[in-house]
């Protein structure tokens, strides 16, 4: 079972979708999230959602985000999933130009995200906020309007993505397909 913790995405049914291909999914609103909810999972998606984290107060967001980490279980964060899972290990956020439409997503380094994708790929986008690399974090992907496009911890498996692979066509099918392939090795 991978939980999908839905911070407000109205595209949150195509990332369950693509997981109920592989693997069964439970959508759970993230404010809702209760201890319980995390029993018995196998992987976490945290999407993407309307929220401003330089400008709103996420407290409640962030201690979610605690509770997945303490779940042991690979995370994956998908736009603002992505900046909350990074500011949970002490990320900053800026605002930075509206990043929205196709935009090539280029990896430099190895991950189990891009398996079976071209070095460079082409995602959707839609967001105005950034984050930095937290401690214990690399950089895996960058685009000319966002550096940190992909992130994943140097040793426990958690990932973010800034861009959105659940309406990114075929390609983002493929990067979420390769999350639940870990989900099911890494429990193995």
């Amino acid at each position: 079972m991978i939980l999908v913790l839905n911070a407000g995405s109205p595209q949150v049914q195509s990332i369950a979708d693509i997981v109920d291909n592989e693997m069964d999914v439970r959508i759970v609103p993230i404010l809702d999230a209760k201890k319980e909810d995390f029993e018995g999972i196998k992987g976490i998606i945290i999407s993407n959602g309307s929220l401003s984290v330089s400008a709103m107060d996420t407290t409640l967001y962030l201690e979610k985000v605690a509770m997945c980490v303490e779940a042991n279980v690979p995370i994956l964060g998908i736009s603002l999933g992505h900046q909350l899972l990074g500011m949970h290990f002490g990320s900053q956020a800026s605002m930075m130009k509206h990043d929205s439409g196709w935009q090539v997503i280029e990896a430099f380094e190895e991950s189990i995200l891009f398996e079976r994708l071209p070095q460079e790929v082409e995602m959707m986008k839609n967001h105005y906020e950034t984050i930095s690399i937290p401690a214990g974090f690399k950089l895996i992907a960058a685009s000319d309007a966002c550096v940190n496009e992909t992130m994943q911890h140097e040793s426990k498996p958690y990932f973010g993505v800034q861009f959105q692979p659940e309406i990114s066509g075929n390609h983002g099918a493929i990067l979420i397909e390769n999350f639940v392939f870990f989900c099911i090795r890494h429990q193995s």
